[in-house]
């Protein structure tokens, strides 16, 4: 089955991550170019598992336009996987350096095995009415090519920020290690909820941890993720140690942050807002209506046109900018996850 191919590739991306962290404090180039022959590995095991997906979904639609496997939660997820780590490997070859390898091997790690640990439904269905239209692959695919350009304009925005922050008790500095912090804390909730649950498929993430019926618990929890934000807050600053040993400096940094947005904002523009709106014309008869999935796009719109106006028009420089790129992560983030999952609409097609 594809899910258990693409499955190996999350398993060999978390197999690169501690090889990266072991290359950034030893500096040995053979593990370097291991960690990135891992990596590399999985992409192409990643790629051969979404072949055999699409002719899985091939054998039911029966049509090479709409068996595309980027219809449902877990294939979008699996997508924005693929092109995040091809989009890495990509700066890694061009740039020759490995610099930020490790965080994007956890990102793509976790996600993977998350859809193994969530209960993500992982089944090959026929398409709903709504998604048998040809707009499907444009408007769809652009879109998670132009989320994984986010999302490493993200990574390297927040470590830009940690960087060039002269003070810890600057604003930009507390808010890139307080998100550092409870990414990790999310992590560790997530695999705690998992082990607890029994039943993968009944995991409600935080119920253990935060939300967890017993005050003591809940209590305990609430701390933990404190001392986390407080210890990411203490010692972000061997990062840096680390990243100037490896001779990456703050400009480097910037400079990736921004052309992660400058390639994905086009994109996004075409394939998420223009090609949206002429596939819900033919969809739903209106190019626009205000359904909280297309207000969330226009909102992610919005933030990254700020930040390129900023950039361009006042020109903003440093960690100013940075700023944006994560906050305007954040938003797309929503807009892909936090839309189907808590909020009702006609985009709604994504879930546990």
């Amino acid at each position: 089955m594809s899910y258990q191919i693409i499955a190996i590739a999350g398993l060999l991306y978390i197999l690169a991550m501690p090889l990266y962290i072991v290359y950034m404090l030893t500096k040995n180039n053979k593990l370097g170019y291991l960690a990135t022959g891992i990596l590399a590995s999985g992409a192409l095991i990643h790629v051969y598992g979404f072949i055999r997906r699409f002719m899985e979904m091939y054998a039911i639609n029966h049509s090479f336009m709409r068996s595309i496997p980027i219809t449902n939660l877990y294939e979008s997820l699996v997508f924005f996987v693929l092109c995040l780590i091809v989009g890495y490997l990509f700066i890694e070859w061009k740039y020759k350096k490995k610099s930020f390898g490790v965080f994007v091997s956890i990102i793509a790690g976790i996600i993977i095995g998350l859809t193994e640990l969530l209960g993500v439904s992982k089944e090959v269905q026929p398409l709903v009415p709504a998604l048998k239209s040809n707009w499907l692959l444009a408007h769809v695919t652009l879109s998670f090519i132009a989320y994984a350009a986010f999302a490493i304009s993200f990574i390297t925005g927040l470590l830009h920020i940690i960087m060039s922050s002269e003070s810890k008790k600057s604003f930009k500095y507390i808010l890139s290690t307080t998100l550092l912090g409870l990414m990790v804390f999310i992590f560790i909730s997530m695999i705690i909820d998992i082990i607890t649950a029994g039943n993968p498929k009944s995991v409600k993430i935080f119920h253990s941890t935060l939300g967890n019926p017993s005050v003591p618990i809940s209590i305990i929890s609430w701390i933990s993720m404190i001392a986390l934000i407080l210890i990411s807050w203490k010692w972000s600053e061997i990062i840096i140690k680390i990243f100037k040993g490896l001779k990456i400096d703050s400009n480097f940094l910037e400079d990736i942050t921004y052309k992660g947005i400058a390639f994905g904002f086009p994109i996004f523009t075409i394939g998420g807002l223009v090609f949206g709106a002429i596939w819900a014309d033919q969809a739903w008869g209106r190019y626009w209506g205000w359904d909280p999935k297309e207000t969330w796009s226009l909102i992610t719109w919005f933030v990254y046109a700020f930040y390129l106006h900023a950039k361009f028009i006042r020109g903003w420089q440093g960690s100013k900018t940075s700023v944006i790129a994560v906050i305007g992560f954040i938003v797309t983030i929503f807009t892909y996850l936090g839309v189907n999952l808590f909020l009702s609409g006609l985009h709604s097609y994504g879930s546990m």
